[in-house]
């Protein structure tokens, strides 16, 4: 005989969105599954959710801004090609079962259809997993929770153990309204049996709509079991219809990333002010200060330091580096020549800029107020001040002056310079790309250079200084 289990690991997995919705409440153009929570939209949490769970097929049922969001959620989806995506538009919109019916000819009748919402972002997979499990193909699985306050929820409605009904908060009466177990707006539910039952809905309720919780009371009139899947943590299905609770839910989101962090070893001065929009991976004994944003994937080695008011993008970050605080480093695709590395021992900062293409060797030094882009830096270079190196190839120990820039851009063209090892770059000069400082050399300070130098030369290039005696300054009169 074959278990429920074994039902269940070998049956398909097919989830549907429901991000039809307009969200009034957000008081936005933007269609409310497109906002961000954790640099991310809603819609996408959601999908990252589906692909979590090894889905064979997601189907998002569109309506209000459709074509916006179809557009935005394609791109990614069809990018890692996990899953089968298809697209279903619900118009006019009827409620939540006419909203299902969309889906009824893209869905397949081996399937478990898993019910999600395009604005509940933060349901975690193993619960999901749990439901899945519940019903095994063969029962109607409802994810549920008990509310202080259910006003405005469907209620549960059970006799003994079994659940009965949810009944919509507008169509309860006064003794329903005091059931405080609600159902969350996620099933899990068999395909073949999903399809008949939503052929028999119908919209004498209320509202005037076809809700999908009708389908309950067929289940029971079918003799199908139906079980509730009971959850104690609200924020996994807490939904986003305003600005207050998008900000609400972002907290509720960086406060799990930041246990998640500590429980790992990580030092943070202040939980409560970390921001992890991506995916942050860090070592042993890194600390991180207050204020501090992580975006895309960043990966921190043991013993890293980050100061406060840090901005880090797409970027590698070897062992016992310092981030000094107000640092900004901005890395462009991961994995592409665009991301940023930072060698093991770099000090970094404060109020540094390191841009896509920044790759730093070991002990490197990067100080206050310098920007580095598309550029490399050998072991124990050092840029300290004010200064500028785009499109540079610079060699071990090259000391760079406060100032300095290199004139990489002729107006039409991006030029490299290239400064060898052992070079003393003096304070305020500019480098004409294409240019090459000789190993050794050294370039006083104030020159501009626009021809490569030999190695171990002093290289000046400056007008002679001449004083004026007696000289009177303009003035008005």
């Amino acid at each position: 005989m074959t278990s429920n289990q074994d039902n269940f690991s070998a049956t398909p997995v097919d989830v549907v969105i429901m991000a039809a919705g307009k969200g009034t409440r957000m008081k936005s153009k933007l269609p409310k599954v497109l906002h961000l929570l954790a640099g991310r939209a809603l819609l996408q949490h959601v999908v990252d959710t589906a692909c979590a769970l090894a889905a064979r097929q997601v189907t998002v049922i569109t309506g209000h801004g459709a074509t916006e969001v179809e557009a935005a959620t394609a791109i990614p989806i069809r990018a890692r090609g996990k899953f089968d995506l298809n697209f279903v538009r619900q118009e006019p919109q009827l409620g939540t079962g006419h909203a299902m019916q969309q889906a009824v000819p893209v869905l397949q009748d081996d399937g478990v259809v898993v019910v999600l919402s395009g604005d509940v972002p933060l349901t975690r997979p193993d619960t999901l997993a749990q439901l899945i499990a519940a019903c095994a193909n063969q029962r109607l699985a409802l994810l549920t929770i008990d509310l202080a306050d259910p006003a405005g929820y469907g209620r549960i409605v059970r006799l003994g153990e079994a659940v009965t009904a949810i009944v919509e908060h507008k169509d309860a009466t006064a003794a329903q309204r005091q059931i405080s177990e609600i159902y969350s707006g996620i099933m899990a539910v068999p395909a073949r049996m999903l399809k008949t039952w939503l052929a028999r809905l119908d919209s004498h309720n209320a509202q005037g709509e076809y809700y999908l919780t009708d389908i309950v009371k067929f289940a029971v009139a079918d003799a199908v079991p139906v079980v509730a899947v009971k959850t104690s943590d609200a924020t996994q299905v807490a939904g986003v219809n305003s600005p207050v609770q998008l900000a609400e839910l972002e907290r509720a989101f960086q406060r799990r990333v930041a246990l998640e962090l500590m429980e790992q070893g990580v030092r943070l001065a202040d939980p409560a002010r970390l921001d992890v929009r991506g995916v942050l991976r860090c070592a042993p004994d890194v600390s991180i200060d207050v204020n501090c944003v992580f975006e895309g994937q960043v990966s921190l080695g043991e013993g890293v330091q980050v100061g406060a008011n840090c901005v880090i993008k797409n970027a590698r970050i070897e062992a016992g580096a310092v981030i000094h605080p107000f640092s900004h480093i901005e890395g462009g695709t991961p994995g592409s020549k665009d991301a940023i590395e930072i060698g093991a021992g770099c000090l970094i900062g404060p109020f540094a800029r390191l841009r896509p293409g920044a790759k730093l060797a070991t002990e490197v030094h990067i100080g206050n107020f310098v920007e580095v882009k598309n550029s490399s830096l050998a072991q124990g270079a050092k840029a300290n001040h004010l200064a500028y190196l785009g499109d540079a190839t610079v060699g071990e120990r090259v000391n760079y002056g406060a100032g300095s820039i290199t004139a990489n851009y002729d107006g039409a063209f991006k030029h490299r310079t290239i400064i060898e090892a052992d070079v003393h770059i003096g304070s305020n000069c500019v480098l004409i790309a294409p240019l090459t400082i000789g190993a050794g050399g050294t370039v006083g300070g104030g020159s501009t250079l626009s021809k490569d130098t030999p190695p171990l030369a002093l290289s000046v290039a400056r007008a002679r200084q001449v004083s004026i005696p007696d000289w009177k300054r303009p003035s008005k009169k």
